[in-house]
């Protein structure tokens, strides 16, 4: 796997991830990192995060993650690799699912 072409990552983390600033969060580090895409919290209390970019980028993005910010506590992430589609021009906090 070439370390240039674009990938899509989408992460499911759970832990106390809502009501902790962690959406925005990601926004900031994923623009950190010239990542694209997007965030949200989902109904269950975890957020989801689905990110395209480098590779190298998206493993440092995912490594963020794991920490969270400093109020947060994450105690999982489920990865997904899927293919980069081009579809996002930058880095987004969605609506709650």
């Amino acid at each position: 796997m070439s370390e240039r072409l674009p990938m899509r990552v989408h992460v499911i983390v759970e832990g106390r991830v809502q009501g902790v600033g962690f959406r925005a969060f990601v926004v900031d580090q994923a623009n950190r990192f010239g990542v694209k895409g997007w965030v949200r919290n989902r109904w269950n209390g975890t957020v989801e995060v689905v990110a395209e970019g480098e590779h190298e980028n998206l493993e440092k993005l995912i490594a963020v993650l794991r920490e969270g910010p400093r109020v947060s506590f994450v105690e999982n992430l489920n990865l997904e690799w899927q293919a980069a589609t081009g579809e996002f021009h930058q880095f987004s906090m969605r609506s709650s699912l």
